[in-house]
């Protein structure tokens, strides 16, 4: 998903939380929260980025 609030900062969804959505960042890190109606879901090139960054940080060793 991209939060167009943040500036399409992309994350996963984690549920609901009251009127907001729980998104969490890719390659990991603190979850963050976004109305509905400012989340988009991703383009299929956005999406395939988001799977390369997160592929590539696990094969550092990062933790997600």
């Amino acid at each position: 998903m991209a939060d167009t609030g943040h500036g399409d900062r992309v994350g996963e969804f984690r549920g609901v939380a009251g009127p907001y959505w729980s998104l969490r960042p890719v390659r990991g890190g603190t979850e963050w929260e976004a109305p509905p109606e400012c989340v988009r879901r991703l383009t299929s090139s956005e999406r395939l980025r988001a799977e390369t960054a997160r592929a590539n940080a696990r094969s550092r060793g990062e933790l997600l």
